[in-house]
């Protein structure tokens, strides 16, 4: 079900409740029968629709990054400099990631979390599709002269999403640090002041020192 475009609205709702769940309890440490209870429907409704936990976790994936991955590629064919097209990439990233925070709290901390990696092939098949575009921006960078050549292409997502989460992860503290008092002026800050920071600093990564 996990490979199918369009969910239909049962589907839907069973998604956005398991989503909630493995943000509160963790993937482990939510069950089908969690899922189904708090969904209001049969057990066996949610086994006929995703089969296991695990294919339920890879259609959630699916359902929140499809678009991105439709906007990552339409970017990489638009008429922008190579520095025009980072930053507009990191501004997407930035914005999907703190608007969807449920699906990507998930995948962030049973990775950091977990022994061994999440054997979710939707997920890995998006970080590859991702590091693909990431890199075939930085190369024609390259070829124009504009990006250094010594830079290590894979370490540029971690920069991005490390800075994101450590952000994220010590809201409180940064919420008194800045002075920000409200939840609209906490994800301003972030899609704008945390964002630029984020794309000044992969610049600086990237350009050649004047």
């Amino acid at each position: 079900m996990s490979s199918t475009p369009d969910f239909n609205e049962k589907q839907i709702q069973i998604l956005l409740v398991a989503e909630t769940l493995f943000a509160e309890k963790g993937f482990d440490g939510t069950s089908i029968r969690n899922i189904a209870k708090e969904a209001k429907i049969n057990i066996a409704m949610v086994s006929y629709y995703f089969g296991s936990k695990e294919r339920l976790l890879e259609s959630l994936i699916f359902y929140r990054t499809k678009d991105l991955k439709i906007q990552i590629e339409n970017l990489l064919v638009e008429d922008l400099e190579p520095i025009a097209k980072i930053n507009k990439l990191i501004a997407l990233y930035i914005n999907r990631i703190n608007s969807n925070k449920g699906i990507f709290r998930i995948l962030h901390f049973e990775m950091a979390t977990q022994k061994k990696e999440l054997n979710i092939k939707s997920f890995y098949d998006l970080r590859k599709s991702n590091l693909k575009s990431l890199e075939a921006i930085i190369t024609e960078g390259q070829d124009k002269g504009v990006f250094r050549k010594d830079i290590s292409i894979p370490l540029i997502t971690p920069t991005i999403l490390g800075t994101f989460f450590h952000f994220h992860m010590n809201k409180e503290y940064f919420m008194d640090l800045l002075n920000i008092n409200t939840e609209d002026l906490y994800n301003n800050y972030i899609n704008v002041n945390l964002t630029k920071h984020i794309q000044q600093t992969i610049k600086a990564l990237l350009i050649y020192e004047s």
